[in-house]
């Protein structure tokens, strides 16, 4: 197909003034107008022929990526002849690839051939189609250029986000940690007695056994074992508030990523260091009615089936059914586990049947509540108001603020660990909470 361009279009704009005022000064001359048209037209067919012919066009993009990083689609394109100005690709996709759906970047000539890379960040989990593509490529005068199309049956999956696994820090900490990667008993912290040993400076004088000490006229102290085996579950609200996206590709202008996804990423850090430890992981979605429910996981070489059932967790725009879900789960679960709920709220009236929900697993479990901060209300609520517009939003931002303020006060009243913190921090703040409930005995 051979189209003009936006060059061939501006001469052609600026050429009709140019024919009518030829026409209104010497009529005898209309046919200039005419002429200029046509040798226009003529110019635009001979410069798209000499663009050359398409041999091949290609579009690689990756088959596996992570929601919120970013990854790339790369265009390749060889031509058999001519020469050309410039060759655009673009593409048609999955709008939780990018925004919109649409990808279009310009190719560059490199070793004979036309190459291009275009930067995309998956907003969603999933499987993203790459429909198809278009590519046009100008003449060397930029005025016509020929285009074609191609389709496409390519498919991109958007794995739950577990950067932070990967990363040297967590990796790192699981090396050097007491309960890593060398199989042993571990002596000196927890709630199991393991054995008796001589008291030395240093050591909590609390665990001084003044029975054995006064026996054997000596001061010896006990040590204990790290609980391992404990029941760990990911409870996560798929509803709609925990779909609406927070930071990352939103402050760069995009859709950001939802925090639903946030939170996914956040336990299975939690996931992979509990399994480690020697503790069993299972997870849990929900919104009107369970949606998803694996077994538990007790082997961190099984750390892929936690991150597969985590990407079937879909968005739901509905509110969550917490008094049904919260029983569903209790009556699964044999003894003492951690639970771990990530949700939100917007105000006390609507989390009133989770904190009832909440309150009846506290007598049987541990219950780890987690929600993010909502940095948008803090920053309206703190702003100085420059009008009266301003103003009310700033005091309804408040409002809102001490609402929530007071719904983790109530969760905190009844027994219920609360981790509250912005979304960037929420993955070591969580790792950070479940080692402390772990070294309580807080679990078994």
């Amino acid at each position: 197909m051979i189209v003009p361009t936006l060059r061939a279009a501006v001469l052609v704009a600026l050429a009709a003034p140019v024919a009518l005022v030829i026409a209104a000064a010497a009529p005898g001359a209309w046919i200039a107008g005419p002429a200029l048209g046509g040798a226009l037209l003529l110019l635009v067919l001979a410069d798209a022929l000499v663009a050359g012919s398409l041999r091949d066009v290609t579009l690689t993009a990756p088959r596996d990526v992570e929601v919120g990083d970013a990854a790339t689609l790369l265009g390749h394109a060889q031509f058999s002849s001519g020469q050309r100005s410039r060759v655009d690709l673009a593409v048609a996709l999955d709008p939780r690839l990018a925004p919109g759906g649409r990808a279009a970047f310009p190719l560059a000539r490199a070793d004979g051939a036309w190459r291009g890379t275009f930067a995309f960040t998956p907003s969603r989990r999933g499987t993203g189609q790459v429909d198809r593509l278009w590519l046009r490529w100008a003449g060397p005068l930029g005025l016509g250029a020929r285009q074609a199309q191609r389709p496409l049956d390519q498919a991109v999956r958007v794995w739950p986000n577990i950067g932070f696994v990967r990363s040297p820090a967590l990796q790192t900490f699981l090396k050097d940690a007491q309960f890593g990667l060398i199989a042993r008993r571990i002596r000196g912290e927890g709630t199991q007695f393991e054995a008796l040993t001589e008291y030395e400076p240093g050591m909590d004088r609390r665990r001084i056994d003044w029975k054995s000490s006064a026996r054997h006229v000596h001061l010896y102290a006990k040590e204990f074992e790290t609980e391992r085996n404990n029941q760990i579950v990911f409870a996560f609200d798929c509803g709609q508030t925990m779909c609406e996206p927070v930071g990352g590709a939103k402050e760069a202008g995009g859709d950001g990523v939802p925090r639903i996804d946030r939170a996914v990423s956040a336990a299975l850090a939690t996931a992979y260091v509990a399994l480690k430890g020697g503790d069993r992981v299972a997870l849990f979605g929900f919104a009107a009615r369970p949606e998803v429910s694996t077994p538990f996981v007790s082997d961190s070489r099984d750390f892929h089936r936690l991150q597969s059932a985590a990407a079937g967790l879909d968005y739901h725009a509905q509110e969550p059914n917490f008094t049904l879900v919260l029983a569903t789960l209790a009556g699964r679960l044999q003894r003492r586990s951690l639970i771990v709920i990530f949700s939100d709220f917007t105000d006390p009236t609507s989390a009133e049947l989770m904190i009832e929900s909440i309150g009846r697993l506290v007598s049987r479990h541990v219950v780890l509540f987690v929600t993010m901060t909502d940095e948008e209300l803090e920053d309206l609520a703190v702003a100085e108001p420059g009008d009266m517009q301003a103003l009310a939003m700033a005091v309804t931002a408040d409002s809102l603020l001490r609402q929530r303020a007071l719904v983790t006060r109530r969760l905190k009243q009844l027994g219920v660990d609360v981790v509250e913190a912005p979304y960037s921090q929420i993955g070591t703040r969580l790792i950070d909470a479940y080692l402390t409930i772990k070294r309580s005995g807080a679990i078994g």
